[in-house]
């Protein structure tokens, strides 16, 4: 299994949008995780450069960028692409995620203790996808 898995969906829209938002060969949507978020890790996309440590995917013409500190959260996750009319954008499927908000921008992952989830009362949909 690869460090992470690039749906064909995912592919194909990414390739088109590394083509229309930058001209640098080396820049890809770059994922990473922070704490926050009403299930207590939230989700970071962005099209970005690569940094020192970062962990880069190629599959079919796209590129994904793990955030060097988001490495062993984002292990084994699936990157997909949904166009629905109401949810459109790159999601991010992660086995390592034990509950997921509503909106499926934030997670708590199994290695965290039950309840550690963050507590400071933000509310659901803070950006996890791109698109």
């Amino acid at each position: 299994m690869a460090f992470i898995e690039i749906t064909g969906k995912a592919q194909e829209e990414l390739a088109l949008l590394l083509g229309s938002k930058t001209s640098s060969s080396t820049a890809g949507l770059r994922l990473g995780v922070s704490k926050g978020g009403c299930a207590g890790w939230q989700y970071e996309m962005k099209v970005a450069e690569p940094e020192s440590g970062d962990e880069i995917v190629e599959m079919g013409g796209a590129r994904v960028i793990i955030a060097a500190d988001s490495i062993d959260k984002l292990r084994g996750c699936e990157v997909d692409f949904s166009d629905d009319l109401t949810d459109a954008g790159f999601k991010i499927h992660n086995p390592k995620a034990r509950r997921s908000c509503g909106c499926g921008t934030s997670f708590e992952p199994e290695d965290e203790p039950e309840g550690s989830a963050a507590e400071d009362g933000e509310v659901c949909g803070g950006g996890g996808t791109a698109g």
